[in-house]
């Protein structure tokens, strides 16, 4: 898809409150900066990966803590939370100097776009939500509905999930280096469960002795040994080589990793962050998957993990589209909104340079 006469201006707005959405923009970035100049607005404070991104403007956000043991820390939550910053953040964010706003779930710059009445695209697994279709469990949470439908709205949306559930969702995002290995299996069960601590997930481990764990751990810099179970730093290249290289996955409910584990057709064990409604839903669509699911780690946790080890491989997954056509659309559905009294003939093609980062506050 190529426009005539005008280089595209991109504000991408990402969520950092995990690993997963900045592991998606760093596969996204690159092709976005073919249709023009990205710029990324990172808020929250708690990823664990390092953003290679173009990043202009930062934000401490609303940020998500967890506790030790697979919940989430509402007092640190509160404590963290700052109505008077994000009011400040939202009238100082320039959205209306762009071309084009795409909103990874993120409140400040949905804030900023109402002020300012600048139209954007709720784009990402969230935006999925919108949707009556996307699987949600038997009971529904009411503020956990309200909170995926109202925290980052936006004029237009564009949804991924591991099923196209309607018309505006479409494929995960798998990164490169994922959608080219060819997997095997080493024996090693890959592990990354961030919402409980590092002495709870080793201690229950430690019960299946004959199973060889790589723990990914936001807490130790360098390889620990603790018994049966390696404890190692969290990095893409480091967890991408454990999972193509796994017997099996043990991970939270969120959307990117399972997604992963699954296009690489390896077996999937998750556990849900208690009080995140959003990854309930998700566990919801993996069970189609034939995933299990287990709601905490206790006494029989040793016991699921033998079982889920002998049992069947879960259906694969799937991708209609790939991320070349999925940013062209969301670049298609951005002109179209944006650009109502312009011939999309007045834009053009052509690749861009980064310009130095600048911190909001």
């Amino acid at each position: 898809m190529q426009y005539m006469n005008k280089t595209l201006k991109i504000l991408y707005a990402i969520q950092a409150t995990g690993n997963g959405h900045i592991a998606r923009a760093m596969q996204l970035v690159p092709y976005l900066q073919e249709y023009g100049k990205v710029d990324v607005f990172l808020s929250g404070s708690n990823s664990n990966l390092d953003a290679a991104l173009p990043v202009k403007y930062r934000s401490k956000g609303l940020s998500l803590f967890y506790g030790n043991r697979g919940g989430l820390d509402y007092i640190k939550m509160w404590k963290e939370l700052k109505l008077s910053r994000i009011w400040k953040e939202s009238n100082e964010l320039p959205v209306d100097k762009y071309d084009l706003v795409i909103n990874d779930f993120e409140s400040i710059t949905s804030l900023a776009c109402k002020f300012k009445n600048v139209k954007s695209i709720n784009f990402g697994h969230q935006a999925s939500f919108i949707s009556d279709k996307t699987p949600k469990p038997a009971k529904k949470d009411l503020i956990g509905e309200w909170v995926l439908k109202n925290y980052a709205t936006a004029t237009s949306y564009v949804g991924l999930h591991f099923e196209q559930y309607d018309d505006f969702i479409f494929s995960p995002i798998i990164k490169d280096n994922i959608l080219k290995a060819t997997p095997s299996n080493e024996g090693h069960v890959a592990v990354y469960l961030s919402h409980y601590s590092d002495e709870v997930i080793v201690n229950a481990l430690n019960k299946c002795g004959d199973i060889p764990f790589q723990v990914f751990s936001k807490k130790v810099t360098s390889i620990e040994q603790k018994g049966n179970v390696t404890l190692m730093p969290i990095s893409n290249e480091g967890f991408n080589s454990s999972m193509v290289s796994a017997a099996g996955i043990i991970t939270g409910a969120g959307f990117e990793t399972p997604a992963e584990a699954l296009y690489l057709g390896k077996k999937l064990l998750c556990l849900p962050i208690r009080g995140q409604y959003e990854q309930l839903c998700n566990a919801e669509a993996l069970e189609r998957f034939r995933v299990p699911i287990i709601d905490k780690i206790d006494e029989k946790f040793s016991f699921n993990i033998y079982q889920w080890l002998s049992g069947l491989h879960p259906e694969p997954l799937e991708l209609a589209q790939s991320t070349q056509e999925i940013v062209d659309i969301v670049i298609e559905k951005g002109l179209s909104q944006n650009v109502s009294n312009q011939s999309k003939e007045e834009f053009f093609f052509m690749p861009h340079h980064h310009q130095d980062s600048l911190s909001l506050a």
